[in-house]
């Protein structure tokens, strides 16, 4: 039988074994307890670590991270200065796009880093797009890296008349990364030439140098004979860098960006409206639809995809208020009884849906619909103005912007494009797809309102007049002259407006389009 000991003295013990007395330490006191046949020689030097430098603190604003990692050489090159001078010139454009970059520009510098790329390619937006997220350009791009549709297709981005990725921030970023990476691994691996097949397309720039090597010339970016807008594309993503690289140098203040997350994806996990999901994050619409811009209409789309980029602060109040909303109260539905007259096509413009929604809804394989049919439908929670930066709104405010001193409306004809509407009102095709949100390559489908600025519309109008767009049913008997009198406008103009030009006679049925003053009409 073992003998107790008392609890202090155990204590004092335990006490005794953990005092060290001074200039001893703890190793020398577990060296003595060591048998002297197994006690390892201790080299002391060894236990000595060199004192690391202490790691400089991360920058706080983005702009500084950007500049501290660029890389590509700038040359002193006449294309490059030419675009120096510009921004030099011009320091409020780049404040105005600092702005519009705050938002995004953190996770855009992150996931260039994450692949190691050039850090340089962070500004590619200010030169696609000045950082405009509902950039539409000449050439049919879209979003802030100018995805083509095909080419946002081939990289991933969904397209269709709920939701365009190529506008989505975040997964256009990815997708212009990725698109980077192959032009890279395609192109020699020189950024100079990934950077011009971004713009023009790999088989310009694989065409260039070949016909420079097949001459004998040089084949570096600057030598090649490639189209005037990129030969002056890589140049102005150079001179930029510099600019930005070199600010207090050249005495640029851009506005400062904060170093740290401004935003993160969440997922609604289902088709929610816009409005609501704006009031679960404690947001407007419109603050909510400018941080997610690939929404075309007023909910996402309904097979998805359902994220949302949040303010970083807004996230857990977001993901609370959306746990205690059921998937079936997202989305507001109308039951809609069908009545007699009723179209698909109808119902849709009513509803500002289109039909493949409500046939996709109601499981409805073709346009046949019955009187007192019920069909519910998708709606809007609010009225279709407060989603300023839907599809819808944007085009609304597009064409009503003023142009010239009168507007009037075209309704688009089976066999119609750009050039023949721009060519019978004696204004450019690139006029008209501006003041359409087009671009002049788009097709046109009939039954789509376009607005045509013109500073005459009739040869007899006058400062007073009211135009108006008449569509005009011809009659057995009429004439050019006759409907002319009638509606107070020329022969010339008729035949301007209705491509009429060497055709003789009117047919009853026929239908012309007028530009009429109805303060002038004769009865």
């Amino acid at each position: 039988m073992k003998t107790k000991l008392p609890v202090v003295a155990i204590a004092l013990m335990l006490s005794g074994c953990q005092t060290l007395t001074p200039g001893q330490d703890s190793t020398e006191t577990q060296a003595d307890t060591t048998p002297k046949a197994t006690q390892p020689a201790v080299d002391k030097t060894a236990q000595v670590k060199p004192a690391q430098p202490a790691l400089p603190p991360p920058p706080e604003d983005v702009w500084e991270r950007i500049r501290t990692q660029m890389a590509l050489d700038v040359p002193d090159n006449p294309r490059v200065e030419k675009f120096r001078k510009w921004y030099l010139n011009n320091p409020n454009h780049l404040n105005i796009i600092s702005q519009r970059a705050e938002p995004f520009m953190y996770l855009i510098v992150e996931e260039i880093e994450k692949r190691g790329l050039p850090i340089e390619l962070a500004l590619l937006p200010i030169v696609e797009s000045s950082f405009d997220v509902f950039a539409y350009s000449h050439g049919a791009a879209a979003g802030i890296w100018q995805f083509t549709a095909p080419m946002g297709r081939h990289f991933g981005l969904q397209q269709n008349w709920w939701y365009d990725g190529r506008r989505d921030v975040y997964h256009s970023t990815i997708a212009a990364m990725d698109m980077m990476e192959y032009l890279h691994g395609k192109l020699h691996n020189d950024w100079y030439y990934a950077l011009a097949a971004y713009n023009t397309g790999e088989g310009r720039v694989f065409r260039a140098i070949r016909n420079n090597r097949n001459a004998g010339k040089p084949t570096d970016y600057f030598a090649l004979n490639l189209p005037r807008e990129t030969e002056r594309y890589v140049p102005q993503l150079l001179a930029l860098a510099d600019v930005i690289k070199n600010a207090d140098k050249y005495g640029i203040t851009l506005n400062p960006i904060a170093n740290e997350p401004a935003l993160k994806l969440v997922d609604a996990g289902s088709q929610i409206d816009l409005s609501l999901a704006a009031d679960l994050a404690d947001m407007s619409v419109g603050e909510l639809h400018k941080l997610n811009p690939g929404y075309n209409r007023w909910a996402t789309a309904p097979d998805g995809p359902h994220t949302l980029l949040l303010p970083v602060d807004k996230v857990d109040g977001f993901i609370t208020a959306l746990a205690d909303t059921e998937s079936a109260q997202r989305v507001n539905w109308v039951r809609y009884t069908v009545k007699p007259g009723d179209s698909l096509g109808l119902i849709a413009q009513k509803y500002h849906t289109r039909v493949g929604v409500i046939q996709s809804v109601n499981k409805l394989e073709g346009n046949l619909i019955r009187a007192g049919q019920a069909l519910l439908i998708p709606v809007a929670a609010k009225d279709q103005e407060d989603y300023v930066f839907s599809a819808e709104q944007r085009l609304a405010r597009q064409q009503s912007t003023k142009r010239a001193e009168f507007k009037t409306e075209h309704v688009v004809q089976s066999g119609e494009s750009l050039w023949t509407i721009a060519r019978a009102n004696k204004v450019t095709v690139d006029q008209l797809a501006r003041w359409n949100g087009m671009a002049p390559s788009d097709t046109l489908r009939p039954g789509r309102k376009l607005v045509i600025w013109v500073n005459r519309v009739s040869e007899t109008q006058t400062k007073s007049s009211v135009m108006r767009q008449v569509t005009y049913t011809v009659r057995s008997g009429d004439s050019l002259a006759r409907i002319g009198q009638r509606f107070n406008v020329t022969v010339n103009d008729l035949i301007r407006w209705n491509k009429l030009q060497g055709q003789k006679y009117l047919q009853p049925g026929q239908r012309l389009t007028l530009y009429v003053d109805v303060t002038r009409v004769n009865s």
